[in-house]
């Protein structure tokens, strides 16, 4: 029997919150299918004078609430099944967190490690120009995902801009969020992610009256989300004591410094395994970790039916997308094992962009203070609408944050109606 695709998890979950709530049978066809999908096929030339042929995706959920919004992502295992998937989630997610934007998603299939600088850079640009008028300021925002960046957002930025006539490219500065500062990126967005992970994780300890001083967390991914949330965690006086990527798994009883990991990872391609101050562990002996919170901050379908049995924690706080599948998460409910599902507990990132997209369009620049206040507002909104819906339908948090997210987009389009 073939494995399940990602799609089809969020099938599932979107079925299972859709029949609790009893959502309207005609939105529900709406939003059970994507709006757009783009599949282009672009040549590259190679440092050596080689041509390339890749393959990029753009696929656009749904734009009830405002433009599509969501990251691109490089990475071979890319493909029209999994963007899809992201799209969908990244609808629930800003309807969940309250801001205007519907959900989208993209990427390259590529392996981003085996090419140089100015061939990637090339490999984004030639991509922005097969993507033409599918972008837009205020029709579909890109942004950094799984092993993109603010450089790489940059370079989309000015081939988007390039192909826009004079007069309007400062009006068109909006086009893509994750950017540099100095390109117009807001202060906090490197971060957001990883903080919101964080800002969740508080307001989960502080309901459950659980102390995060000495508490102990281990993550998987130790990229962006997964560092960021380490390091914000070590204030509150948390101990981290495993962490793995695609190089492997370290794990120290006594605990990993993640600032001092970090600089190691820095150093290291931007991989953990080898780091000399924790023992080298296998992919089964990490997932077994006893602490009190996992992060996993990686890719899809990492908590299943296989793997979810050997969790040893209080609490999942998902820093990446799709985590954990169907199946993972019934045993991690039978189990006891709470859940802050992704579409709640990493939402930081596209609210940082949503304010970076502000900016633009006001002309302003906001501090990190002000940003960091705003990130948490709208995070511990979203956090108790989602807890009083769990409470009400007496659900686990993910069917409670699709109803949350379901419930307002039918709203909308009751209130909207259907065209003509």
């Amino acid at each position: 029997m073939s494995k399940p695709s990602v799609y089809d998890n969020v099938t599932r979950q979107f079925d299972k919150a859709a029949d609790l709530m009893n959502l309207n049978p005609e939105i529900r066809k709406i939003l059970s299918r994507t709006t757009n999908e783009v599949i282009v096929n672009f040549p590259v030339k190679m440092d050596d004078g080689r041509v390339e042929m890749f393959t990029g995706y753009r696929v656009q959920h749904n734009n009830a609430l405002g433009p599509y919004k969501g990251g691109l992502r490089y990475h071979p295992a890319v493909d029209i099944d999994e963007v899809r998937a992201l799209a969908t989630w990244m609808s629930w997610k800003s309807a969940i967190v309250d801001i205007p934007f519907g959900g989208g998603k993209g990427g390259v299939q590529c392996e981003p490690g085996k090419y140089s600088q100015t061939e990637l850079e090339r490999i984004s640009r030639r991509f922005t120009y097969a993507l033409g008028s599918n972008i837009g300021p205020e029709y579909d925002i890109p942004a950094p995902d799984v092993n993109t960046n603010a450089q790489i957002m940059a370079w989309i930025l000015d081939t988007y801009l390039s192909t826009m006539p004079a007069h309007e490219r400062q009006a068109s500065v909006h086009v893509v969020t994750g950017k540099p500062v100095e390109s117009g990126g807001s202060i906090g967005r490197d971060k957001a992610t990883g903080q919101g992970v964080v800002f969740t994780i508080e307001e989960w300890a502080r309901d459950k009256n659980f102390d995060l001083k000495g508490a102990t967390y281990f993550v998987q991914g130790y990229g962006n989300v997964g560092s960021w949330a380490s390091r914000l965690l070590k204030s509150h006086g948390s101990v981290l004591l495993a962490a793995e990527d695609v190089s492997g798994a370290v794990f120290n009883p006594k605990g990993i410094d993640p600032d001092d990991l970090y600089q190691y990872a820095l150093k290291n391609k931007g991989l953990v395994g080898g780091y000399p101050k924790a023992e080298t562990v296998d992919h089964q002996t990490f997932l077994a970790t006893k602490a009190d919170i996992f992060i996993p901050a990686a890719l899809e379908n990492q908590i299943t039916a296989e793997t979810a049995p050997g969790l040893n924690v209080k609490l999942v706080a998902e820093g990446a997308n799709g985590p954990t599948n169907p199946e993972g998460d019934a045993i991690l409910f039978e189990r006891g094992i709470e859940v802050l599902p992704d579409v709640l507990c990493n939402a930081g990132g596209v609210v940082v962009s949503y304010f970076e997209w502000l900016q633009n369009k006001r002309s302003e620049f906001w501090d990190l203070q002000e940003v960091d206040a705003k990130l948490h507002r709208k995070l511990v909104a979203g956090y108790e609408r989602v807890r009083t819906t769990a409470a009400e339908y007496k659900v686990d948090w993910r069917t409670a944050a699709y109803i949350v997210a379901l419930t307002r987009l039918e709203t909308v389009y009751k209130e909207r109606g259907i065209f003509p």
